[in-house]
């Protein structure tokens, strides 16, 4: 186990729907400024989060503080690999969005960016995450994201409360 690679946590839902408004707001900002850069940063805040952890998402960061301040109780935790799955596709888009707007075409890169804003929007207002869903199909995809980020328990059965709700 490398230290850029440490194990895999629980963490609060709610601290994910957070960081998922908050970096929605800022692809919307970001948009009707006219500020291209600030899309491509984000996507590479999600780059990194998803590679080494859901605790370097910088647009979530606020959240314990959220939950102190309105004495919020603990939520039934999930695991961490499918919120970053999720941000990894989410920088994949800011990725070839920001590769768009490189390339002269403004308007593919705000659909990309506006793609991410409305699936985090998605799971800021609702919890649903497409791409925590997406990650327990179990295809092709989602197999080799656990093996970059050096997973050790070959793709097994995760426990996760939220998905029990909805089957």
């Amino acid at each position: 186990m490398s230290i850029l690679t440490p194990p895999a946590r629980s963490i609060d839902p709610r601290g994910q729907r957070f960081g998922a408004g908050v970096s929605a707001i800022v692809l919307g900002v970001a948009f009707v400024i006219g500020l291209p850069w600030l899309a491509v940063l984000l996507g590479v805040n999600l780059a990194i989060s998803s590679a080494f952890g859901t605790r370097l998402f910088l647009p979530g960061r606020a959240w314990p503080l959220v939950r102190r301040t309105l004495r919020l109780g603990p939520a039934a935790p999930e695991h961490e690999y499918p919120p970053r799955f999720a941000q990894a596709l989410g920088a994949t888009f800011l990725g070839l969005a920001g590769l768009a707007f490189l390339a002269g075409a403004p308007a593919l890169g705000w659909l990309l960016a506006g793609a991410v804003a409305a699936l985090q929007t998605l799971l800021a207002v609702t919890g649903i995450c497409v791409g925590c869903r997406l990650y327990f199909l179990r295809w092709w995809v989602p197999s080799q994201f656990a093996r970059l980020v050096r997973r050790a328990d070959a793709l097994q059965s995760l426990e996760v409360p939220a998905l029990n709700r909805i089957g």
